[in-house]
């Protein structure tokens, strides 16, 4: 239950710093947030806070017409993330972090994808873009064809997952203690 909490904790961080960057109304408070394509430097020209809606998933990979398929398999990875991070107790702790990573920016996607759309009037359920804001300066890189002077624009949920992936990586994947 612990990591459970600790997910909802950095669900919450995902969506306030996104719903800062992308504006909301709410009790008569307006916040007008930034305007799309807009971008300021946080660190230097390193890492600027740039807005950016991803209609696909990582990468900007597109899924089209098929977008509601991403988001209901969305749903599913996020359930048994959930119920997954329940289950293994016994894990070593790196594992559970690693889970707990994974559900939460799955979480933090999903109430992009799911309900964005609807809260500010831009598509229907399931049909939402996910709100990127975090850009961070690499050397520039040509690969197949295409030259990328910059990491692509992620949010905190992605950290996560990244995070959470490279953690599982680390550990081998182990979801038990090793018995002597």
């Amino acid at each position: 239950m612990r990591y459970h909490l600790i997910a909802l904790v950095v669900v919450c961080l995902d969506q306030l710093t996104k719903v800062m960057v992308k504006g909301f109304s709410l009790l008569g408070y307006h916040h007008e947030g930034m305007y799309l394509g807009q971008s300021f430097p946080l660190i230097g020209d390193v890492v600027r806070v740039t807005y950016v809606e991803n209609a696909g998933m990582a990468f900007g990979i597109s899924w089209g017409e098929a977008k509601v398929v991403l988001t209901i398999i969305t749903i599913l990875i996020a359930g048994f993330l959930g119920y997954y991070l329940y289950k293994i107790k016994p894990s070593p702790l790196i594992t559970r972090i690693s889970i707990t990573l994974l559900f939460a920016g799955a979480v933090g996607n999903l109430i992009d994808r799911a309900l964005y759309g609807v809260i500010y009037g831009e598509a229907g359920l399931f049909m939402g873009r996910v709100v990127d804001f975090i850009q961070v300066d690499i050397p520039d890189v040509t690969w197949f064809g295409n030259t990328y002077t910059h990491w692509p624009v992620f949010n905190v949920a992605d950290s996560c997952v990244f995070i959470g992936i490279v953690l599982l990586l680390l550990t081998g994947g182990r979801t038990h203690r090793e018995r002597a």
